[in-house]
């Protein structure tokens, strides 16, 4: 495997932008920092010519050029020849920009460039790229044993829709590896069961596997939960305190909602990735040797354009994202985590219940699931207790989510935060916007209360919002 460290300074690099001053200006960046610059090519045949010549690691590649064939021409050429490049524009054009995606580039470079972001652009291209590397030859060893992973460690994954096998997929082949993990999807979509699957069939399994949920800690306790402290380190600190990161020192560390950290403690996040080290309140570094799987149902492409996430932190965690699929997207599945949840609560309750009746299990397909996997949980738990019979033949279900389900699947479609924007209104108006406590919208909603106040600051959410009543209304 290349040393990281070493190809930093060792790497050849070339630089493909027909603006002569932009282009020599990058090649002073990169000279200065001990990078080896090929001659400059201003359009895809010079490229091609100087990269048969001179095998650059890493192309600088924008997407206007000289010429018929664009930069987008070239990306897909690098692909093929598994050379690692990343664009530069100033082209704001959305459907330039989604085409340039679809190469899978390493980042965009932004013009003007500023040398810091260069730098840090660069550092995260190789790392992913060495990342991808790994990955991919992982790919084509775990394929060679493909019977060894189905059993035991995905017993909590339940569904046979084709979504659902490509999860399964994409976990066997991260499982084995040591490489950092970025679990994505909606609220209760199971993040935390892939996060333990991942873990279960790594070299770590017999090791700690630690819990953080990142949105229910206090802001003030962030950094000891995580980090530890030294006794006496603070006001309050009567005793030394061993932080997550050092309890799952050997093991994995899941850290959910990662994109709930303040910008202070990404920092210090980051430093634990790139130097596998932590330094406790009030101590001294030291070194520890964890596994980093991270979750988040925010959109962190766009949390890094507003400034709310760090662009080489993001970069660093996305090394192999694994997307878990709202139910809505897998109604197939729906009939078999009905009846998966139906049989374990019955069974914990000591109730015979066979079964659900079709026109419910008819009622569920079609039903939206804005709270997904947890939300039909929690239903068939509160219809094993409701249950007056050996059929389950009837569940409560919001009226309003099943309406949105056929209007979403026959015309336009909300976004994720659209409809998540709504779901919390109307929660909020059923509780008369009561958040804490019991009969709160945070415990209807089944998150912590704190988590709830970060969302609505989030989604613009304030009282206000809602729709008045009449004032003769009674």
């Amino acid at each position: 495997m290349i040393n990281e460290e070493e190809v930093a300074v060792e790497a050849k690099i070339l630089i493909v932008e027909d603006q002569f001053i932009e282009a020599n200006n990058l090649k002073i960046i990169l000279r200065k920092s001990g990078y080896l610059v090929c001659p400059i090519a201003g359009s895809v045949p010079e490229a091609l010519e100087i990269i048969d010549r001179d095998q650059p690691d890493l192309v600088l590649l924008d997407i206007q050029l000289k010429g018929r064939l664009t930069g987008i021409d070239l990306a897909e050429i690098l692909n093929d020849k598994h050379i690692a490049f990343v664009f530069l524009s100033a082209n704001s054009d959305k459907q330039i920009l989604n085409a340039a995606k679809l190469t899978r580039p390493y980042g965009f470079l932004i013009k003007p460039f500023r040398e810091k972001d260069v730098l840090v652009m660069l550092d995260v291209a190789w790392y992913l790229h060495q990342q991808k590397r790994e990955a991919e030859y992982l790919k084509i060893v775990q394929s060679k044993v493909p019977a060894s992973l189905t059993g035991q460690e995905f017993s909590g994954i339940v569904g046979q829709s084709k979504p659902i096998k490509d999860l399964l997929e994409n976990v066997r082949i991260i499982g084995p590896s040591d490489t950092s993990a970025l679990i994505l999807g909606e609220s209760g979509t199971g993040k935390e069961l892939v996060a333990q699957c991942i873990h279960q069939i790594s070299a770590r399994k017999k090791k700690p596997f630690i819990v953080v949920n990142c949105a229910a800690l206090p802001a003030s306790l962030i950094e000891s939960e995580l980090f530890g402290h030294e006794r006496g380190a603070f006001t309050g600190a009567a005793e030394k305190r061993t932080g997550k990161f050092e309890q799952a020192d050997q093991g994995t560390i899941f850290l959910d909602e990662v994109g709930e950290l303040p910008l202070d403690l990404q920092v210090k996040f980051l430093r634990v990735l790139q130097e596998k080290e932590i330094e406790p309140i009030g101590g001294k570094k030291k070194k520890i040797d964890v596994r980093i799987i991270a979750a988040t149902n925010r959109n962190l492409e766009e949390e890094t354009a507003s400034g709310r996430f760090r662009m080489d932190l993001y970069y660093r965690l996305n090394v192999f994202p694994v997307t878990l699929p709202p139910l809505r997207e897998r109604r197939e599945d729906i009939p078999l985590l009905a009846n998966h949840f139906l049989q374990y609560y019955a069974s914990k309750e000591g109730r015979h219940i066979t079964g659900l009746t079709d026109q419910v299990l008819k009622d569920m397909v079609s039903y939206n699931w804005p709270g997904n996997v947890r939300e039909l949980e929690n239903l068939m738990a509160r219809s094993v207790l409701l249950a007056t019979g050996s059929l389950i033949t009837s569940v409560q279900l919001s009226s309003s989510q099943h309406k949105d389900a056929v209007v979403h699947d026959s015309g336009s479609m909300k976004t994720i935060t659209e409809n998540e924007r709504d779901h919390i209104l109307a929660v909020l108006e059923r509780c008369d916007w009561k958040i804490y406590g019991q009969g709160g919208a945070a415990e209807i909603l089944e998150i912590n209360s704190s988590t709830l106040s970060s969302r609505m600051k989030k989604l613009g959410i304030e009282k206000k919002s809602a729709p008045q009543k009449d004032r003769h209304d009674t």
